[in-house]
């Protein structure tokens, strides 16, 4: 009986699988017993639409099937793979209630081993498209950051080249302003925008910094290494320099424009803070490098851009011109940075008044600065490891994200570990502030994969995405809302197929006042709804 049933879960996997990869929400699933001819003279249609269509959690349904009537004892129905309660059966029609766990996707019957798949069913809850958005085709490309200007427009910034389809004839790369709204702002003049990935933005000292995987920006091709700064107009800002020549040569060209911001790194950086009046930035680096204009190179060959480079790992502070501050995490005698951490590295930075300039840096590292570090330490504001915070033997595995709530006061951890100071921890885990573990919360078992990232909202949610199919053995195709103890939080489960991944959840409000929130990543189906790495729901 259990290989039936593992069997029938894998059918209907596959199924929501298909569905995610679909271009059109009305696409009909190929019947996997279409090339036999069935032995039980049973019929149902994918595409008579259900009676009703749209209901909610104890709805009574109607599905046009013939044959059924027979096996009415017999049969399993089915809405995305959640068993319901079925309230009659005819020749004609099966009448079921959507149950409590169901959530928006296709409908199915199984019949000891053989599974006949029915209509998709949409199944709402307190999670909706808002409707008000207006950026509805989203982006080509993920999004990794949305930055909340003074005058309440955003920025945003990813590896995309087009932003609601206003980038068709001239590409949007990687950095688009837009309104509370969505609305695309086209009075930003990026020109041709980044040559590569952004991560992250920042406004300080009248400017717009920039970083992530990148190397060029509109005009100025070369020359930067993963950060630069931009005027609040969106150009890049430059200066004229005049670099050695060599003796021989004899054109007019005395000086070129070269960015302003002289400093980078030789890998990217996959985050930026402001931080005590200068820029702190974390990634996959191991040297700040500099250029040196004024220099013959060794041989006077040609105009003369010098790279000097500086060994610190994954963690520095940039002065605001781009040099390297040398009085945070830097060794003037060995003129070298701290060790930083063994493994790669990620990185929260608190705001919060308690917390203030604090660094929370996780990862796949266990040991940072030389001491034993299991995938998570806290930095104080000074940059040296803060004794405050104590995570024991941490987690057992990588930790992918990690975010912290200022109200709740705890931080959400995910990752592939299954122990956090020696307790169970199961790809989610809330810690205190502190860094031990809130053992209130109770992460429940996943199938298919693990939790790629969660945040908690401000009233104790906890929204999660990832590549799991199952949450404490109920369909949760990669997005599940939790409660505060690990529970799937009743009424805000029943969002069909995600597909993808989130990079934050943004509490917000929609045009018209309903509590929202604003999601960003690399997804391209949300409610089994094909909607492209920016969206907005609200919260009903």
């Amino acid at each position: 009986m259990m290989k039936k049933i593992k069997f029938i879960f894998t059918i209907i996997t596959l199924i929501a699988l298909s569905f995610q990869g679909c271009k059109k929400a009305d696409d009909v699933i190929p019947d996997p017993y279409a090339d036999a001819k069935s032995p039980l003279g049973v019929a149902i249609s994918q595409t008579d639409v259900p009676v009703p269509a749209v209901g909610i959690v104890g709805t009574s349904v109607v599905i046009k099937a013939s044959g059924f009537d027979k096996y009415k004892d017999q049969l399993t129905f089915m809405f995305n793979g959640e068993k319901a309660e079925v309230v009659s059966v005819t020749a004609t029609e099966i009448t079921v209630k959507v149950p409590e766990s169901g959530s928006t996707g296709v409908t199915s019957i199984a019949i000891g081993d053989q599974l006949f798949i029915g209509p998709t069913f949409t199944v709402r809850g307190l999670i909706q498209i808002d409707p008000t958005f207006k950026a509805t085709a989203g982006t080509n490309g993920y999004v990794s950051q949305v930055y909340e200007m003074p005058d309440g427009r955003n920025i945003v910034v990813g590896n995309f080249t087009n932003f609601d389809n206003k980038g068709g004839v001239v590409p949007i790369n990687r950095i688009a302003r837009t309104s509370t709204d969505g609305e695309y702002d086209r009075t930003f003049r990026t020109g041709k925008g980044a040559n590569g990935s952004l991560f992250r933005v920042l406004e300080i000292g009248g400017r717009f910094i920039i970083a992530g995987s990148f190397s060029g920006f509109n005009q100025r091709t070369e020359n930067i290494s993963n950060i630069t700064s931009l005027f609040t107009t969106g150009a890049i800002d430059t200066v004229k320099i005049q670099t050695k020549r060599k003796p021989t040569v004899t054109d007019t060209v005395t000086q070129k424009w070269f960015p302003r911001f002289n400093g980078g790194t030789n890998g990217y950086i996959n985050r930026l803070y402001a931080h005590q009046g200068k820029i702190l930035a974390t990634g996959n680096f191991r040297f700040y490098v500099k250029r040196t204009y004024d220099k013959f190179n060794y041989d006077l060959s040609r105009d003369t851009v010098i790279l000097d480079s500086t060994d610190i790992r994954q963690v520095l502070r940039f002065n605001l011109d781009g040099s390297l501050d040398k009085t945070f995490r830097f060794n003037t005698t060995t003129n070298k940075g701290k060790e930083s951490g063994n493994g790669n590295i990620d990185s929260y930075m608190h705001t919060d008044a308690e917390k203030l300039e604090k660094l929370v840096v996780f990862g796949s590292f266990n040991t940072f600065d030389g001491q034993p570090a299991n995938r998570i330490v806290r930095l104080n504001p000074d940059g040296n490891i803060d004794p405050s915070f104590t995570p024991g033997s941490g987690a057992d595995n990588t930790i992918s994200s990690c975010t912290y709530n200022a109200t709740t006061k705890k931080y959400i951890i995910t990752g592939i570990f299954s122990k956090y100071n020696g307790k169970p921890a199961v790809g989610i885990a809330v810690l205190n502030d502190n860094g031990t573990l809130d053992e209130t919360f109770a992460s429940g078992s996943f199938e298919g994969g693990f939790p790629g990232f969660a945040k908690q909202l401000n009233n104790g949610l906890i929204v999660t995405s990832g590549n799991f199919i199952k949450y404490n053995n109920v369909t949760r195709n990669g997005f599940m809302v939790l409660t505060s103890t690990g529970t799937l939080a009743k009424g805000y489960n029943s969002t069909g197929p995600f597909n993808g991944g989130l990079s934050d959840v943004i509490e917000t409000k929609s045009a018209d006042g309903k509590k929202a929130l604003l999601l960003i990543g690399e997804f391209y189906r949300f409610d089994n709804l094909p909607l492209y790495h920016i969206i907005r729901v609200t919260i009903e």
